[in-house]
């Protein structure tokens, strides 16, 4: 128990440090995600990332940067902390006796499987936070699309259960959160302790300085966006789609219809801000979380 105290703590201040460097480059991320497509002739609302950062900057200020973050800070200890607690629990599992260094693919699967125990709580936050931050780029597609304009993470949650379907609605994309969260945390931390024992020169990573586990840590998050991105892409256009009148029957269909509409590009919309936004936020992340992890005893 004292264990799993400890990667609570630990996780929880990574999370934090996460959010805080990483949510500007996620907001921009869902606006290109979710912008819907231009008719044939027309310009799409964001030409781009920069554009996108602009264009939020002249209409919303700096807060609209920030837009969203209420429901992953409301929950950010939760999810970090369970995620670093089941991937604790899962490398003391696996390990032949107790304090011996795991093997990269032994890393793997424990990030394989605290990747299944943070999608449950993963994706109701995001179907949330989905919305805030999309939502002004909806509303300015037309008048036609009956756009629900929400003041704020509960608002969003009253709405959800209230008129789409109950919780059951808050769960809508849990099938491709559960596909970006199994192989990319798989990916996250088996990179992450490949890169580990590579700076050590062995299995013993204990002595690692900050520069290394800062490098590890952001090159650890990239390579969990640069394995599952397109899955993201369909998470974020199913969570942000129409209750009543739907764009898509399901993720397979989402998938289908924006690779007919707009090809490969289509299916990494957003994917610059997401790897801008993955090295710093996850080397905060990684790096905050071993401090404090080792601070602890």
């Amino acid at each position: 128990m004292a264990d799993v105290a400890k990667d609570l703590t630990a996780g929880t201040v990574g999370g934090a440090a996460q959010l805080i460097v990483g949510h500007p480059f996620d907001t921009i991320k869902v606006k290109l995600q979710s912008q819907p497509a231009p008719l044939p002739g027309q310009l799409p609302k964001y030409s781009g990332a920069m554009d996108a950062v602009k264009q939020t900057l002249a209409a919303e200020g700096p807060r609209g940067l920030y837009k969203g973050m209420g429901a992953p800070l409301a929950t950010v200890a939760a999810f970090n902390a369970l995620l670093f607690t089941v991937r604790g629990q899962m490398e003391a599992l696996l390990r032949s006796q107790p304090g011996a260094p795991l093997t990269v693919n032994q890393q793997v699967v424990c990030g394989a499987g605290a990747g299944v125990a943070v999608s449950f709580l993963a994706c109701p936050t995001e179907l949330i936070k989905c919305r805030l931050q999309a939502q002004s780029a909806l509303a300015e597609s037309g008048p036609s699309t009956g756009v629900v304009k929400y003041g704020g993470p509960m608002d969003v949650a009253r709405h959800v259960l209230k008129s789409e379907g109950g919780l059951r609605g808050l769960f809508k994309g849990l099938g491709p959160t559960l596909a970006r969260e199994v192989p990319g945390n798989a990916a996250m931390f088996g990179v992450y302790e490949a890169l580990k024992q590579y700076f050590a020169g062995g299995p013993d990573t204990s002595k690692l300085g900050r520069g290394s586990l800062i490098v590890a840590g952001g090159l650890a998050g990239a390579s969990f966006w640069f394995s599952v991105y397109p899955t993201d892409v369909v998470k974020s256009v199913i969570q942000v789609d129409d209750y009543k009148n739907p764009k898509f029957s399901g993720s397979i269909n989402a998938f289908r219809k924006i690779l007919t509409s707009e090809g490969v590009k289509g299916l990494y919309r957003g994917f610059g801000p997401a790897m801008a936004r993955s090295v710093p936020a996850n080397a905060a992340c990684f790096l905050a979380y071993e401090v404090t992890r080792a601070s602890l005893g």
